[in-house]
């Protein structure tokens, strides 16, 4: 299929060709929904830690004797059941990552450029520079273009003075090709990709 190229003052810049097996698959959500989760999950710290029986600061001394008492069975005053005792089957540091194949990762992947597509959320541009770092200005043509929630793919590398003018506004997102990923095509409303993006990210899935 052909998309328009523009630049970033919203004038014509050519056509593109884009590949029907990458930019025109089938938008399968069952399959979005489990990238989200997969890489979602591996970013969390896993840090949560709480102390067990074994860990918490007390005496191992016998509270009470066995029998005569009347009372429930005891060896150790730093159960659950006693004030500051350990907690069981608490949370501990771990990795909450999961595996997901390849052929899965490439699918959702063609699934989230299939879905802005289809969706008319597909903006093709032809470089994104700037001649200095300014945020107004970088302001003024994401206006012509009617971008107010987007995430910019690039090529390998960003050019400093756009990335430095995007940092500062927000729900606009800037990453080189290496870093595209599904989540962050999904968070944004709009997805912007520049020629060597849509030529790197074909090659990479088809």
């Amino acid at each position: 299929m052909k998309s328009k190229v523009l630049t970033l003052d919203n004038k014509a810049a050519g056509d593109i060709d884009l590949d029907d097996a990458v930019f025109g698959a089938d938008v399968r959500k069952d399959i979005l929904a489990r990238m989200v989760n997969y890489q979602l999950a591996k970013r969390r710290a896993g840090t949560h830690k709480v102390k067990s029986r074994g860990e918490v600061q007390g005496t191992t001394k016998k509270a009470y004797k066995q029998k005569g008492t009347g009372r429930a069975r005891h060896g150790s005053l730093r159960v659950v059941q006693y004030r500051g005792g350990g907690v069981v089957f608490g949370p501990v540091v771990r990795d909450h990552g999961h595996s997901l194949t390849k052929k899965v990762r490439k699918l959702a992947m063609k699934s989230a450029l299939s879905a802005k597509q289809a969706d008319g959320k597909l903006v093709i541009l032809d470089e994104v520079k700037l001649g200095d770092g300014k945020t107004k200005a970088l302001l003024e043509k994401l206006g012509k273009l009617g971008l107010s929630s987007a995430l910019i793919v690039g090529g390998a590398e960003i050019d400093s003075n756009f990335a430095r003018a995007a940092q500062n506004i927000a729900m606009i997102d800037v990453l080189p090709i290496q870093g595209a990923n599904v989540y962050d095509i999904l968070r944004r409303d709009t997805l912007v990709l520049t020629r060597e993006a849509v030529q790197t990210l074909e090659a990479r899935l088809k």
